[in-house]
């Protein structure tokens, strides 16, 4: 079971924003958005200003999925 974030990635390309003008619009540091890359966990409060600066709800940002084999 994990957190993916595949859906933000989408979204940005069509809005055609980057991965780095969306981490600065939103104040956050590179090491948050190197999680989001990973697919690890990350601030509540993160998440919450990607969806207001997108205009969007949290399902388009990250999706949970099931490992395979489980």
């Amino acid at each position: 079971m994990a957190w993916s974030y595949r859906p933000l990635w989408h979204l940005l390309v069509d809005k055609g924003i980057s991965r780095n003008q969306l981490r600065l619009a939103i104040n956050a540091s590179s090491s948050t958005f190197a999680k989001l890359s990973k697919n690890e966990p990350v601030n509540m409060e993160v998440l919450e200003r990607i969806c207001a600066y997108l205009e969007c709800s949290i399902e388009q940002v990250v999706e949970y999925v099931t490992d395979q084999g489980e």
